[in-house]
């Protein structure tokens, strides 16, 4: 066994054992309605339930795959009747919130808690729910929520600049190749207009010397008059019809949009799984384009959010799996300090406390390899050479998590479990010199021929 790779770099605020999301249906993410209990003991919403079996045609749990012993699931009605509860008291809570007035102290909203992103009131922040949560003013919150929209429309507009430019220099390039042919092409008409040009004038010198000849004297013409009539009969060649003078419409424009689309795809780069900024722990630092994360050491000046890592310097990925296979690679190159994987949902939203069984990864620290399903959980991997990339690949329905050393194609291990939930895309971090990398992924054009 080998000691964690895992470093807090902080303590964490205790959290409220129960939260909206703690009654929401694992399929469409919102509070349950109508919450169906499978035989599996999962809930799902009956809408949810009905739609995924309509879909899959087999009537089986969406989460864990197990087939219900029955078409008509019945109510989990004590679930049914908190989640009444709850959407009522959301309801109370709006209603109340909507006139500007906290819906438990019936006090002005004047504060905004960063931790829970709602506003509040004075009482309320000094409540022990909020006590230990940062907490601004409505004003503050709302410039900061500002800062953020403007500086994500920034990026926005940068990337759309680079599209904007290299479309511009495509243009150009295209429109100078059409020029030049255009120059090719003009002088391949003024060289053959040059040679008629010098034919024309021998004939009308023809012409002048016969004229001057028939006006002379008689004997000097009989004299001349062979080769006179030789010079007469001397046959001209006819003008050849030009051939390849025409521009070349179809080179120009023949598939154009394919062309500088399947351009695009060398000049754009793509990566299947982005770092989510806003789960990153505040030391830590994604770059704009959300495929390289470093750790700063130092804490940044970010949002106090919910979704935020705290203890653990760690960030997630945009989306989670509920099916279907995915997969993506990761430079890890002389990062000395890192661990990469899978965690599902539950976990993830207890992750303060990731030795909660739902984390699948491997990782290096201290010089070793190793792999586990928590930090307090780890073995030993033997691994025979220096990992510089790792791809993930997750099989959701076979319940797989397949980690290979893309550089050499060698397989490095593979977790089998049957998932229940969502997983999302897991990265740890704590090396300053070395980031972590989500590698693009080759894109290609794909042409689909009518049959």
């Amino acid at each position: 066994m080998l000691n964690s790779l895992f470093v807090r770099a902080d303590s964490m605020d205790s959290r409220p054992s129960l939260t909206e999301d703690d009654f929401s249906c694992p399929v469409c993410c919102d509070i349950f309605r109508e919450p169906l209990l499978l035989a599996c003991s999962h809930s799902i919403c009956k809408s949810c339930l009905n739609t995924f079996w309509h879909q899959r045609g087999v009537l089986e749990c969406p989460i864990c795959r197990t087939v219900s012993s029955t078409p008509v699931p019945p109510v989990n009605i004590v679930l049914h009747n908190m989640c009444e509860a709850v959407l009522r008291e959301r309801n109370r809570r709006m209603s109340v919130e909507m006139e500007g007035l906290c819906s438990i102290h019936r006090e002005a909203l004047t504060l905004f808690c960063v931790k829970d992103q709602r506003p509040i009131c004075t009482k309320c922040k000094n409540s022990r729910l909020h006590s230990r949560h940062t907490v601004n003013s409505i004003q503050e919150a709302s410039q900061d929520l500002k800062k953020q929209s403007q500086h994500t429309e920034e990026l926005i507009r940068s990337e759309f600049k680079k599209f904007h430019q290299f479309l511009w220099d495509e243009e150009e390039a295209r429109i100078a190749a059409l020029k030049e042919e255009e120059e090719q092409r003009s002088q391949m008409v003024k060289k053959k207009i040059d040679k008629i040009t010098i034919q024309i004038s021998c004939v009308l010198d023809t012409i002048e010397a016969i004229e001057k000849q028939t006006q002379g004297e008689d004997l000097p013409f009989l004299l001349n008059y062979n080769a006179l009539l030789e010079r007469t009969q001397a046959k001209l060649e006819n003008p050849e019809k030009l051939s390849g003078i025409l521009i070349n419409v179809a080179k120009h424009l023949s598939n154009l949009s394919f062309q500088v689309s399947e351009k695009m795809h060398s000049f754009v780069q793509y990566t299947s799984v982005v770092f989510d900024p806003n789960t990153a722990h505040a030391g830590l630092i994604v770059s704009n384009d959300l495929s390289t994360v470093t750790y700063k050491g130092e804490l940044q000046q970010l949002p106090d959010n919910s979704e935020r890592f705290e203890g653990y310097v760690s960030v997630i990925g945009s989306e989670g799996f509920n099916s279907g296979t995915h997969s993506w690679d990761v430079e890890v190159g002389d990062n000395t300090a890192w661990a990469i994987g899978v965690i599902s949902e539950s976990v993830y939203k207890h992750r303060e406390n990731l030795s909660r069984f739902g984390l699948w990864y491997i990782g290096f620290s201290n010089g070793k390899y190793g792999k586990g399903y928590a930090p307090e959980v780890l073995t030993l991997l033997r691994v025979s050479e220096k990992i510089e990339r790792i791809r993930v690949e997750v099989d959701f329905n076979k319940g797989k998590v397949i980690f290979t050393d893309s550089a050499r194609n060698v397989c490095l291990h593979i977790f089998k479990q049957t998932f229940r939930e969502r997983v999302f895309p897991y990265f740890y971090s704590h090396c300053k010199l070395h980031p972590l990398r989500i590698l693009p992924i080759k894109s290609s054009v794909t042409i689909q021929m009518d049959s």
